[in-house]
């Protein structure tokens, strides 16, 4: 897959293409049903298939400090757009001056002088230009005065249990880069990732903590995870944890989010311990992948209550994950 940095990258002799064009963070189902109907549609032609997606966040730069928590990092998310068979992932740097772009101006520009798309798909609830002010039926008709079709796909509404398991619920789920947000500050990891197709990551940097853990017989790797990532709800959780050196090789964990209670803590962290490894992981990137919510956060009397407790949730991990 070509990763494109503007349209700037765009090669010389480029020709037609089909495009869909959004922000995918966390990549979720309805993103991933989304982008395979570009992908086929771009076979049926011949031509290649271009996901467009924007950095920074659009909202960062329109209303500064209402960054929404981030479920994907650009890597992470050109890695799972790479997986889904997409030809290109072209990333337009969002700035003032892009957001100034009229609805016309954002097709003629970017969709037909440079990309010379033969179709664009999208969301049915796509917005696009100066204060949103374009939507999926003026996308069709800009599509037809500029020699292009605009589709607006419905990705809402559906199941999300896999097929001839029981649904969870009894409704079905909107998908939703903001449900799944609401999931993971809840807590609620297993719906998550029922929505995303896989569990919900969290990456980060192993740093030095305060080494309680290794006083406790628990050594922990503490993450310095990104400003703007989209950490589960204080608690107890399990987790595969993955260097990304080595993605091939995963560990069971079992994760503290929060400040820990029972001695004071003030600053939130997210601390790993690592089963049946005896490792230094200082300085690595890491990634944890949630599976399930063990408990919530709690403050004890003495270390030895908590050691008892945290004895427990290693067998739960153990359990949990096989």
């Amino acid at each position: 897959m070509q990763r494109w940095r503007g349209l700037g990258d765009l090669p010389g002799g480029w020709g037609r293409c089909v495009v869909t064009i959004g922000v995918f963070d966390g990549v979720h189902r309805g993103h991933q049903e989304l982008i395979s109907r570009t992908v086929a549609a771009a076979a049926e032609r011949g031509v290649p298939s271009v996901v467009v997606t924007f950095d920074p966040h659009p909202s960062e730069v329109l209303r500064p400090g209402s960054h929404p928590a981030q479920l994907t990092s650009l890597r992470r998310k050109a890695e799972l757009v790479e997986g889904l068979g997409v030809d290109v992932f072209c990333v337009l740097p969002f700035t003032l001056e892009f957001s100034r772009l009229s609805p016309h101006e954002f097709v003629h520009e970017a969709l037909v002088d440079q990309l010379h798309a033969a179709a664009v798909l999208v969301g049915d609830n796509f917005t696009f230009g100066a204060k949103a002010a374009g939507n999926v039926a003026l996308l069709r008709e800009l599509g037809r005065r500029f020699g292009f079709v605009a589709y607006g796909a419905e990705l809402q509404g559906r199941s999300l249990a896999e097929p001839g398991a029981e649904p969870r619920s009894g409704i079905d789920i909107t998908f939703s880069s903001t449900y799944v947000r609401s999931c993971i500050d809840a807590g609620d990891v297993v719906a998550a990732a029922e929505a995303l197709g896989r569990p919900h990551r969290l990456e980060g940097i192993v740093v030095r903590g305060d080494r309680r853990g290794h006083e406790l017989g628990y050594p922990t790797a503490n993450l310095s995870t990104p400003r703007f990532a989209a950490v589960p709800a204080d608690g107890v959780y399990t987790a595969w944890f993955t260097r990304l050196s080595e993605p091939e090789r995963r560990l069971r964990a079992a994760v503290s989010v929060g400040t820990n209670p029972t001695f004071s803590g003030r600053e939130r962290t997210v601390e790993a311990f690592v089963l049946d490894v005896d490792e230094d992981f200082y300085g690595q990137h890491v990634a944890l992948d949630f599976v399930t919510r063990l408990r919530d956060q709690e403050r004890f009397t003495t270390s030895a209550d908590l050691v008892v407790q945290i004895d427990d949730d290693v067998a739960r991990t153990r359990d949990a994950l096989g």
